[in-house]
C-alpha cells in the first residue's frame, strides 16, 4: 500500500517509516523538506495521490499555546480538505493520554482540536493516545533540575518505550480504522519520581532526585493521574529498567 507519514522526518516518524518500508509498503514522507507543507497545503494533493493510509505524526514547532493552536488548526484544516479529495481510506493520528482532562493547558487544547478535526471529518480514522516515552526522561531531568538536584513529583506515571509506540502505530495503521480512540502505555505504573530515580541510578548520573508532593509535570500543575490511562489500554513490551540499562550501555 502507499502510505503517507506526516512528520516522517522526526524521531518517531523515521522509525515508523522504516518499519513500514521493511514490510514492503510504499512509504512517502510528508514534511517541508520533502515538498509537503501542512501550513500552506503545498504538495499535499500530489503526496496523497493513490495514497490509502495517512499517519499523522505532525507537531508544532513549540508547545507554546498560541503557536500550537495555530499549527493544529491550520494544518488540520488543510490536511482534511486534501484527504477528502483523495478519498483516503484510513487516517491515524498520534495523540496524548489525558488530553481531555487538562484543557487549561494550551498544548492539550491544540491536540484536542487535532483529534476533533479528524473525528468530524468523515474520514475513517484511528486516534492513538500514548503516555510519555521512556526517552523523555532526560528532558524531565533537564527541565526540572537545579544544579545537582532534580525535583520530581510523586504523580502517577506509566511511560512507554518509543519502540513499542512505533510498533503500535504500524499495527493500528494497517488494521481497519477504529473510528475511535485507543490508548497505549508501558507495562508498569508507579510514581514519576520512582522512574526518574531508577534511571539516575542505572545511568550513574551524578544528580540527586528530590521527591515532592506537588502535582507538577514540567513545571505545570496537572491532575495526579493525568499521565496514565484511565481505563483499558494496550501495554508495551519493553520494561523501563531494561530500556535504561540498554541506554546506559549505548
Amino acid at each position: 500500500m502507499k502510505i503517507l507519514v506526516i512528520g516522517g522526518t522526526g524521531l518517531t516518524g523515521r522509525l515508523v517509516t522504516k518499519k513500514l518500508a521493511n514490510l514492503g509498503h510504499q512509504v512517502h514522507i510528508g514534511s517541508p523538506s520533502h515538498g509537503v507543507d501542512l501550513m500552506t497545503g503545498e504538495g499535499l494533493s500530489q503526496a496523497l495521490k493513490n495514497t490509502e493510509i495517512v499517519i499523522d505524526l505532525s507537531n508544532s514547532s513549540s508547545p507554546e499555546e498560541e503557536n500550537a493552536i495555530h499549527f493544529f488548526q491550520t494544518a488540520g484544516k488543510n490536511l482534511v480538505k486534501a484527504e477528502l479529495a483523495a478519498n483516503i481510506r484510513h487516517h491515524l493520528v498520534l495523540s496524548i493520554v489525558g488530553t481531555d482532562d487538562a484543557l487549561e493547558i494550551g498544548y492539550l487544547r491544540a491536540k484536542k482540536y487535532q483529534e476533533d478535526n479528524i473525528k468530524n471529518s468523515g474520514i475513517p480514522y484511528t486516534i492513538i493516545r500514548s503516555t510519555q516515552f521512556y526517552e523523555h526522561t532526560d528532558a524531565i531531568i533537564a527541565i526540572q533540575g537545579q544544579g545537582d538536584e532534580v525535583f520530581v513529583s510523586k504523580i502517577d506515571y506509566q511511560p512507554i518505550a518509543l519502540e513499542d509506540v512505533t510498533d503500535y502505530i504500524v499495527q493500528f495503521a494497517l488494521e481497519e480504522p477504529k473510528n475511535g480512540t485507543v490508548e497505549i502505555a508501558g507495562p508498569t505504573r508507579a510514581n514519576m519520581d520512582d522512574f526518574v530515580a531508577k534511571y539516575v541510578e542505572i545511568s550513574g548520573k551524578p544528580i540527586k532526585v528530590v521527591s515532592d508532593e506537588d502535582s507538577k509535570y514540567m513545571h505545570l500543575i496537572v491532575p495526579k493521574s493525568l499521565l496514565v490511562p484511565a481505563g483499558a489500554y494496550c501495554a508495551g513490551k519493553a520494561h523501563f529498567e531494561d530500556w535504561a540499562l540498554n541506554t546506559a550501555v549505548s
